[in-house]
């Protein structure tokens, strides 16, 4: 057959790009049509992200896959991280720039928002887990400091919905991008009404929801001839990114147990379900239901990810000239082992000003050796990612009462091979790393399948697990003693910060 070409635009937390799948009937195949920066902006004060810059960025994108690759595309569809929005007011002017889940207004407001409703309730209505980035607490933060701003809201968008609607004129949200929200029902599908009610917030502004693989519609007149597309089909993927990578998980035998761990800014580690899961256990473990593809649900823990390597990246680039993410590797590698470790999780961690610092500053009040190179705090960060695993690891065979054979690493963080060894060492599990391109390739896929190409979940993954190349790490037995004294220890370290909390 003639190769087809699906574009997926993919942003994450530091860059985006566009990329272009040409599907021959039997593999995927990507190519980069371009790559840009995504950096937030200080407006007075607080931090937002720059959309308006993003969108040139995704026309340049297209208008590029357009000039190479011509009548043979198909769709298009955008996947982004969670929870940030913009508002649109009834004449479909943006209502500010939007804000980043790390600026400093939500900080406080989960004490806040269980004055007003019960800590349980608010789970129980939406299955997620407390972080005061959740959309809930940003919109409770604007009912309190500019409420104003949400009266002249007519509509809210998620992120990727935001430039679903720039693409389409559909104004929609979907639904793996929803869940993140905390304001939306997990049995009943659809946005928690009872829950805005009790907190005040107008349920108007709340679009319909539509499913990955649904259409948004057909590229806009206005786009399609900026960017010389012609009117493609605007598809909606899992337009939360750890939908579509997850949906890129090579996992082709069924007979094996596997958790995913979804490794980048953030690293999101579970376990792909028929449902969510709503126990008071889930509750007490902090756990989090996210919608996956096919109407699943991705029971999983957040965690800060190689956030705390990136910034620690920042830090020593201010100090003297740039370094690059495998020279870091080398120098962590030649650094003390099992030392020193911080609670990725850590309030402390979410927008430090200087992250070297911060992580000094834990291991100094925990009573720990103080992190003095480069390379002790970088692995000091990689160690304490790995041993944060195997705790969530733990949580997630507790809650589904079975064992996890393998753990599949996705995303850009998979490239680390020292991360990857020490997840295996510490998990006691065997990890396979691959794709890199994960929610780029699912992305992809996912659209491929609304086009009539294939039909089950079991044959997009072993279109994956043909296009893609993985790496296997095992558990080193001469280090299962050691790495077990670090889980007694940091497992203590958890214990003595949540008694203090």
């Amino acid at each position: 057959m003639t190769e087809q070409v699906y574009l997926a635009v993919d942003i994450g937390g530091e860059s985006g790009r566009v990329m272009a799948g040409l599907w021959d009937g039997a593999q995927m195949r990507l190519e980069e049509s371009h790559r840009f920066p995504n950096e937030p902006v200080e407006i007075a004060g607080t931090l937002r992200w720059n959309v308006d810059r993003l969108w040139l960025e995704i026309e340049t994108g297209l208008t590029k896959a357009a000039r190479t690759y011509g009548q043979r595309i198909i769709s298009v569809g955008v996947d982004t991280w969670g929870v940030d929005f913009v508002l649109l007011s009834k004449n479909s002017e943006l209502l500010g720039q939007p804000f980043h889940y790390r600026d400093q207004r939500t900080r406080g407001m989960l004490e806040t928002a269980f004055d007003r409703v019960p800590r349980a309730e608010i789970f129980a209505e939406t299955g997620l887990q407390f972080m005061e980035l959740n959309t809930l607490y940003q919109l409770l933060a604007l009912q309190r400091d500019t409420p104003e701003v949400l009266a002249a809201a007519d509509c809210l968008l998620l992120i990727p919905d935001y430039f679903h609607w720039r693409l389409s004129g559909r104004r929609a949200c979907e639904f793996t991008d929803a869940t993140t929200s905390q304001l939306f029902h997990p049995t009943n599908r659809t946005w928690s009404w009872g829950l805005l009610k009790k907190f005040g917030l107008p349920a108007k502004i709340f679009p319909e929801v539509i499913m990955p693989g649904e259409t948004f519609g057909t590229l806009q007149s206005s786009v399609a001839e900026r960017t010389g597309l012609g009117r493609v089909k605007v598809i909606a993927p899992g337009s939360h990114d750890t939908a579509s990578a997850v949906a890129a998980v090579p996992a082709v035998d069924a007979r094996t147990n596997w958790a995913f761990l979804s490794s980048g800014t953030w690293s999101l580690m579970g376990v792909e379900l028929p449902n969510a899961q709503l126990s008071p256990r889930v509750l007490d473990l902090n756990l989090t239901n996210e919608g996956g593809v096919d109407g699943r649900y991705l029971l999983l823990k957040n965690i800060m990810g190689l956030w705390l390597v990136q910034q620690c990246k920042r830090s020593f680039e201010k100090r003297g000239g740039e370094i690059d993410y495998s020279s870091l590797v080398l120098l962590a590698e030649t650094a003390p082992a099992l030392r020193s470790f911080v609670d990725p999780n850590d309030q402390c961690f979410l927008n430090p000003p200087d992250m070297p610092t911060a992580i000094r500053e834990f291991c100094r009040e925990t009573g720990q050796p103080v992190p003095d190179s480069d390379g002790a705090l970088v692995r000091c960060a990689l160690e304490s990612l790995a041993l944060k695993y195997q705790t969530v690891l733990s949580a997630l065979e507790e809650v589904t009462r079975s064992r996890i054979e393998v753990i599949h690493i996705i995303g850009g963080g998979s490239r680390n091979d020292l991360l990857n060894q020490f997840t295996a060492d510490a998990c006691a599990r065997k990890v396979l790393a691959g794709p890199v391109e994960a929610t780029a390739l699912g992305n992809l896929l996912i659209q491929a399948r609304a086009a009539g190409q294939f039909g089950s979940m079991a044959e997009l993954r072993s279109i994956v697990s043909r296009s893609s190349k993985l790496r296997e790490f095992e558990p080193d037995p001469s280090n299962a003693r050691a790495w077990q004294d670090a889980q007694d220890r940091f497992t203590q370290l958890l214990l003595r910060a949540s008694a203090t909390s």
